[in-house]
């Protein structure tokens, strides 16, 4: 590989870094073709891309970033594959976890360290906590049906009281009758 085709790399690793709200490092050593094209394909269905770098040229497209992903460099040893995540923070946790669940592998894709609008969680240790995160949109929703619940109860309290005070009054003026 020539200096220009790293260089070219390199920036387009960087682009991908800085346009992706999320990304996994990962240690996915000992595959076969068979297991790694597997996860692959669980990936794309996920909606995530899941690729192999040299740990050089992540480590430089990882300086070239305004946050300091200097923790996460110290995890780049051995065999490295990165998962983009644009929309669902969440995904390839989860997508990690689903794999092993079915089988493919017990303890393998190793999470070496992620990267979640800028905060980073180093080890695999932080898989569970991950992939339990809610998304934006799941929070936006919880947050929403909290401030509803109020206006529900009103809204349910005046329309029952209302047949109330009209079964009430019928009786009342059945009984001066």
């Amino acid at each position: 590989m020539t200096r220009e085709e790293k260089a070219q790399i390199i920036e387009e690793l960087s682009e991908k870094i800085n346009e992706t709200g999320s990304f996994y490092i990962t240690d996915a050593s000992g595959f076969t073709v068979q297991q790694t094209n597997a996860f692959r394909r669980m990936c794309f269905e996920k909606g995530l891309e899941y690729r192999v770098y040299k740990n050089t040229l992540i480590k430089k497209a990882l300086d070239n970033q305004d946050t300091d992903f200097a923790e996460m460099e110290d995890t780049l040893k051995g065999f490295s594959g990165i998962i983009f995540s644009a929309e669902i923070a969440n995904a390839p946790a989860q997508v990690i976890r689903e794999y092993r669940k079915k089988g493919l592998s017990e303890d393998k894709p190793i999470l070496k360290a992620a990267s979640i609008n800028n905060e980073l969680y180093i080890g695999d240790d932080q898989l569970k906590a991950l992939s339990e995160l809610k998304s934006k949109e799941e929070l936006i929703g919880e947050i929403i049906g909290l401030l509803q619940s109020p206006i529900q109860n009103v809204m349910s309290g005046l329309e029952s009281g209302k047949h109330n005070i009209a079964g009430l009054l019928k009786t009342l003026s059945e009984r001066e009758a």
